[in-house]
């Protein structure tokens, strides 16, 4: 039996460095060595994370061990390239970031190091094979995962409304984070412009080099604390049994990947790394439906995920949860 993956946590404060905590410690095959958090060195990971009191007695550190077989970057985005630049990690230890920075290719060449966009359902073998892998964006898991399969068949510009949790936000203080806020209220924002465009362009064209369709994101403040649900449709010639045959097959291999014969809602994911897409067909027009929990597959499930990939075990070890279903 091999010696669990001895982990490291830079930026433990945080929503996303939150779940991750709770998944390391409860995950068969590694181990939490330190967790940094430069604003709250000296106080228990429980007095920040209040739910791990009784389940962590680690305290926060503002340094770092090179004892460790991996580092998860927890920081906020822009934080992630400068704490690289401040600290040489050693190439035996292996990174995975969950911030923006290195999502985009040729963003990590002064570093020494090749990130995987990490993705496993489009990247696996890379992802197995690389010692340093850059988490996607919530949004882009969605919407990503949506269009996959179909990609090469959409036949003008793709329209996109993703409604997000308060989670999404960070932790971070703003008014509209706020429950007074949040609470029976809606709104949209960076509307055709969010930040997650970028990677998903990306993304798509790697799988299809000819792709021109515009996308169209609407991003939308949801009123409640977690989960992303995701709707498009774009124009296809491909019938509905088509479709459905292509994402079954394109995510056949894949553990966490649920392509529904039903309406999907948020609590079928919330608390879980699973993803459920719905297809419907409208004439000439598909339109799809994806969910996933924004901090699970969304960000701190899906850093496990590529963490058991990088290690060699078994995909869903440590991601094994039964959704909220109430």
């Amino acid at each position: 039996m091999r010696e669990k993956i001895k982990v490291g946590i830079i930026g433990g404060a945080g929503f996303a460095a939150g779940e991750l905590i709770r998944l390391i410690l409860q995950h068969p095959n590694a181990t939490i060595q330190f967790i940094n958090s430069a604003s709250h060195k000296g106080q228990k990971v429980s007095h920040v994370h209040p739910d791990l009191e009784g389940e962590c007695d680690l305290i926060f550190t503002d340094s770092w061990e090179d004892d460790v077989d991996l580092i998860f970057l927890c920081k906020g985005h822009g934080q992630s390239s400068e704490f690289l630049n401040e600290n040489r990690i050693p190439k035996r230890i292996k990174i995975i970031d969950l911030s923006i920075d290195f999502r985009l290719k040729g963003n990590s060449r002064k570093f020494e190091r090749i990130f995987i966009y990490g993705l496993p359902e489009l990247n696996r073998e890379k992802i197995r094979n690389s010692d340093s892998v850059a988490n996607p964006g919530c949004f882009a898991t969605t919407i990503e995962l949506a269009l996959l399969p179909i990609v090469s068949e959409c036949q003008n510009d793709i329209h996109i409304n993703s409604i997000t949790g308060s989670t999404g936000a960070g932790q971070g203080l703003s008014v509209t984070s706020l429950f007074s806020w949040r609470d029976n209220n809606i709104s949209t924002y960076k509307v055709f412009e969010h930040q997650h465009l970028d990677e998903i362009n990306e993304t798509l064209l790697d799988v299809y080099a000819n792709f021109d369709s515009k996308l169209y994101l609407v991003p939308i403040r949801g009123n409640y604390p977690r989960g992303i649900f995701s709707t498009l449709y774009t124009k296809t010639y491909l019938t509905e049994e088509e479709i459905r045959n292509r994402f079954r097959s394109f995510y056949k291999a894949h553990p966490f990947i649920r392509i529904n014969g039903s309406d999907v809602y948020l609590k079928k994911v919330i608390n879980t790394n699973n993803v459920f897409i719905s297809i419907k067909k409208h004439n000439d027009m598909v339109f799809i439906e994806c969910i996933i929990d924004n901090l699970m597959k969304g960000a701190s499930g899906q850093a496990v995920q590529n963490m058991n990939i990088m290690f060699g075990i078994e995909e869903t070890a440590g991601l094994k949860m039964k959704a909220s279903a109430y």
